[in-house]
């Protein structure tokens, strides 16, 4: 079946079908259901690589994420495929496992299939990647680190904001000794992580001085489990952890039952990101939560605007907030 069959059966012109196989507005929706009816009665499937070759479209967004295996990512590629296709797009997903290398390998392969945007939800971005797809006039978006500019939009955690109020929550609890262990810190966001929980020891606290440690992971449990045994090896005293994101503070929660310490009677744990599985944890995680399909629409949509208009990127900033759970409490007395 062609799509010629489908328009004759539907007694509409080629172009009507086309528009309504898009989801045009032009289309009514009487027309459009009647359309779709033909299509099932004949069993038509649109052939992608020629309307590709007629429209100068893939109608296929590329989307980069640091590691399929992170409950964060899974979600947030869920969220943005919903978007996607309602928007008449199929979605490229590329896994970097945190490599550079492996990212540019991702790009490379996004512009061999001729993809019509990339959102790239990971830290490990190569300065020139802008450029290389600029010359090509693909649009961007980025988690973090984006620049703004034509065609290039960015979505902006405010970690800032995560992170006080996690350091915040444990001060209240009386914790003075608090650690947190980053991602690699390598990464632009880490860093911003690491940056953020460290000025909030800068302000003016009432009582005794709030003492930060920083210890390296890799943003998997076996790093937050590594990183936690160093912890308590150069700073035995410490009541409370916060954890880059909640894979490592799983990590960490198993590194500390290990110790023989208990959480959070002797250890407090804060995650980061809020992924499902952190309610299930024993005890059940506190943690600063994102919201992964809330990214996922933002970086969906502002592809969509670039490509549209093809003009300016446009900039989101997305606001975090403490769930609270039984991992905290209060602060042990030696």
């Amino acid at each position: 079946m062609t799509i010629k069959d489908v328009a004759k059966r539907a007694g509409v012109g080629i172009a009507t079908v086309s528009r309504a196989l898009h989801g045009s507005p032009q289309v009514s929706p009487e027309t459009a259901a009647r359309i779709r009816k033909v299509i099932e009665e004949l069993g038509y499937r649109p052939n992608t690589n020629a309307q590709s070759l007629a429209s100068g479209r893939s109608h296929l967004l590329g989307l980069v994420v640091s590691d399929i295996t992170n409950p964060f990512f899974p979600e947030l590629i869920k969220g943005f495929e919903e978007v996607a296709l309602d928007h008449g797009y199929d979605v490229f997903v590329a896994s970097t496992n945190y490599d550079p290398a492996r990212t540019a390998l991702c790009v490379r392969r996004m512009i061999e299939r001729k993809i019509d945007g990339v959102a790239i939800m990971t830290s490990e971005v190569d300065p020139s990647l802008p450029d290389t797809f600029a010359k090509r006039k693909v649009p961007l978006v980025f988690l973090d680190v984006g620049q703004v500019s034509c065609g290039v939009s960015n979505v902006k955690i405010d970690y800032a904001h995560g992170m006080a109020q996690a350091v915040d929550h444990l001060h209240a609890l009386g914790h003075r000794r608090i650690a947190f262990i980053a991602g690699p810190l390598r990464l632009e966001s880490v860093r911003e992580r690491r940056d953020a929980f460290l000025n909030r020891f800068d302000e003016p606290r009432g009582g005794a001085r709030i003492e930060p440690l920083v210890e390296e992971g890799n943003h998997k449990a076996d790093g937050g489990f590594q990183a936690m045994q160093r912890v308590l090896e150069r700073a035995p005293g410490t009541t409370a952890v916060i954890a880059s994101n909640d894979l490592t503070a799983i990590g960490a929660l198993r590194a500390i039952r290990q110790h023989g310490l208990r959480v959070p009677q002797d250890i407090s744990v804060v995650g980061f990101d809020d992924i499902q599985m952190a309610q299930f944890t024993e005890p059940p995680l506190t943690t600063v939560k994102l919201v992964r399909t809330e990214i996922a629409r933002l970086a969906c949509e502002a592809l969509l605007h670039s490509i549209k208009t093809r003009g300016m990127g446009v900039e989101f900033c997305m606001s975090t907030s403490l769930v609270v759970r039984a991992s905290t409490g209060p602060a042990r007395l030696d």
